[in-house]
């Protein structure tokens, strides 16, 4: 029997992912302002899931984490996801303001990257024993050299909020394309990796 979710997300994105694949979920945002920085000298494959298990975490740790009335017993599993964009090494999250994402687009312009995701999973605090499981989706991608206009366009668009990297895969750009793994990761929720590990918390 697959586990019902506790999603440690408000991202629209990772929702719409679980309801295309039939999971039941209930969602549980981590509180603001939660999101650590990068430490000196962390690798970003360390920061992405440092990320995620900071996320799953601070909402097992809610006394409200399940909705009034939900039954404690259906056998529920939290579910944290932190995604990134690596760029010759360097960390690109979601940019502050447009001009940020103008220079993360520059940078990523006629580059190959790479989308990294930090999956991470726990039991409520109510289940005992507890379980936890750390993991790492990695998506290599080419963005097509841009143009000013296509830059303009797409900043104009106002499609960049919230992104990491300041760019959308499923906006449906056809300047980005994947070498290598999984598409759901760069969406933000690597859905093959969640398949895998969710039947071990069942």
């Amino acid at each position: 029997m697959t586990p019902s979710i506790i999603l440690a997300s408000q991202s629209p994105r990772r929702r719409q992912l679980l309801t295309d694949a039939g999971y039941f979920f209930t969602v549980a945002a981590p509180p603001p302002g939660s999101e650590p920085e990068c430490l000196p000298g962390e690798p970003p494959e360390a920061f992405v899931r440092r990320c995620a298990e900071q996320k799953g975490e601070s909402v097992r740790r809610r006394p409200d984490v399940l909705p009034d009335g939900a039954d404690r017993d259906r056998g529920w599993v939290i579910v944290a996801c932190d995604t990134i964009a690596v760029c010759d090494g360097r960390i690109l999250g979601k940019p502050s303001d447009r001009a940020e994402a103008r220079a993360m687009l520059t940078a990523l312009s006629g580059s190959p990257h790479e989308v990294l995701s930090g999956l991470y999973l726990c039991t409520p605090d109510w289940v005992r024993p507890a379980r936890r499981r750390s993991l790492l989706a990695r998506t290599t991608l080419l963005m097509e050299p841009l143009s000013e206009g296509m830059l303009r366009e797409y900043l104009d668009s106002g499609l960049w909020e919230g992104k990491a990297g300041a760019f959308g895969y499923q906006d449906g750009n056809d300047w980005v394309h994947i070498v290598e793994g999984s598409a759901s990761n760069v969406v933000g929720l690597p859905m093959e990796l969640l398949a895998e590990a969710l039947p071990q918390f069942a």
